[in-house]
């Protein structure tokens, strides 16, 4: 498959334009752990471990390649109860756990009975990952992509956001005492802004949308030397963090894989790194070889994977997004194609929703299982509940949704669908009267 025309820091970009993190940086032994290189997801060929996200030979994107030692159930789950159970299997050393970071991971899988009832699924899981240092998913790979800054020896930790990352890289930067610059638009949710500023003085507002910022982002990766992006210099160290969703899952399921998973698209990149933790746990024999289908949810308003799935073609045409789920607001993901692939090798699909029903399936997630959830989470779970009124999911098959962040983020999408039932005096009369009894 071709790689496909994309924006900037979220992909492939003309490798000459790259410029590392130092000059020279000077790697200690072991670094990068179990990585051996960064391997073309296109064309196959290998690069050295270091500050390059796009191939020179194809221009494709660039992922982490490893060489796994034996690793048993035993060893893992001796481990800390956050990421750096599974440091074997990501691109970080072996003293990591060394190093100030938020130390994010292993959030709770909830058995939604209420919720699965509601909507007839058999068994459903939520992976809540709300409950992260700074309440997303994002902690995890801004963990990995702090890792890789230090090792190549960054003095600016940075990103492009639609608020979650922003929110994460700030916190990480603070913990590790680094200068945090963090970009993001203008007319990102205002509590994202605040859970971002309250870490950083160096919240920087871009007039335009997220693909716009990207383009920012990396004119000045290309330009100012010592600057680690997350989610461009260091990019594939970064995405590697989305795999330990996966393990997670899969590890706290008893050491087995679900029948269904249904993830939001924004880049894409986490619905392919789930993917990739399970063909890894596979590969290890940590779990047993099974079939599972992988679904992607994207709100109407900024839907170019799901556009393409519907078509049946293999490449995505950016969009221009309107939709009140801002953190899956990217018009031109960088992982769409790849999203694709996944999709349809697991007999899953990508579907989406308007905003009306993410506002409906945030309030339903919370008065069935006490989870707020933010707007891609309200996505990932109208998705579900479309794809079982479809036939496309299986209601008697293992199922897990997953929630990468918390509702407080985003209130203002469900402020004006939920309020007081009633205002009353102070009198039991009057709770009487309003028919409270």
């Amino acid at each position: 498959m071709s790689p496909q025309p994309t924006s900037v820091a979220d992909e492939a970009a003309d490798p000459t334009t790259e410029k590392a993190v130092t000059q020279d940086p000077q790697l200690r032994e072991g670094a990068f752990g179990n990585a051996t290189g960064l391997s073309c997801r296109e064309c196959g060929a290998v690069q050295p471990l270091g500050p390059s996200y796009a191939c020179p030979e194809c221009f494709g994107p660039l992922e982490v390649a490893y060489s796994f030692p034996a690793l048993t159930r035993d060893e893992i789950e001796a481990g800390p109860n956050n990421i750096w159970r599974y440091k074997a299997l990501l691109p970080v050393p072996a003293d990591i756990e060394s190093s100030p970071n938020t130390e994010p991971g292993f959030t709770r899988l909830l058995r939604a009975e209420n919720l699965g009832r509601e909507l007839g699924i058999d068994t459903l899981w939520v992976k809540d990952d709300s409950t992260n240092p700074t309440n997303s998913f994002k902690d995890r790979v801004v963990a990995c992509a702090l890792s890789a800054a230090r090792e190549l020896g960054a003095s600016v930790f940075a990103c492009p956001s639609t608020g979650n990352l922003a929110n994460a890289v700030a916190a990480a930067g603070a913990r590790a005492g680094m200068r945090t610059v963090v970009l993001i638009p203008s007319n990102l949710e205002h509590p994202k802004q605040v859970n971002s500023a309250v870490f950083t003085d160096s919240l920087i507002a871009v007039d335009g949308n997220y693909d716009d910022v990207n383009k920012l982002a990396q004119e000045i990766a290309a330009e100012e030397e010592g600057w680690a992006f997350v989610n461009v210099n260091v990019r594939p160290f970064y995405a590697e963090g989305s795999k330990t969703l996966g393990y997670e899952i899969a590890e706290q399921l008893g050491w087995r894989l679900p029948d269904q998973i249904v993830i939001p698209v924004a880049s894409g990149s986490q619905l392919t790194k789930v993917d990739k933790a399970f063909r890894e746990l596979i590969e290890l024999g940590l779990v047993e070889d099974k079939p599972y289908t992988v679904f992607g949810a994207q709100a109407e308003g900024c839907s170019p994977v799901s556009t393409a799935y519907k078509a049946g073609v293999d490449a995505i045409r950016p969009v221009k997004p309107d939709t009140i789920a801002k953190s899956l607001a990217i018009g031109n993901p960088a992982d769409g194609i790849y999203v694709l692939d996944v999709a349809k090798r697991t007999g899953g699909a990508v579907e989406d929703v308007t905003d009306d029903e993410v506002r409906a399936a945030i309030v339903k997630l919370a008065r069935t299982e006490g989870i707020f959830t933010e707007t891609a989470g309200g996505t990932t779970m109208a998705v579900l509940e479309k794809l079982v009124a479809a036939g496309l999911l299986d209601p008697t098959k293992e199922t897990v949704a997953i929630n990468t962040g918390h509702g407080l983020k985003t209130l203002d999408a469900v402020s004006d669908q939920v309020g007081p039932r009633a205002t009353i005096k102070a009198s039991y009369d009057a709770f009487a009267e309003a028919g409270l009894v």
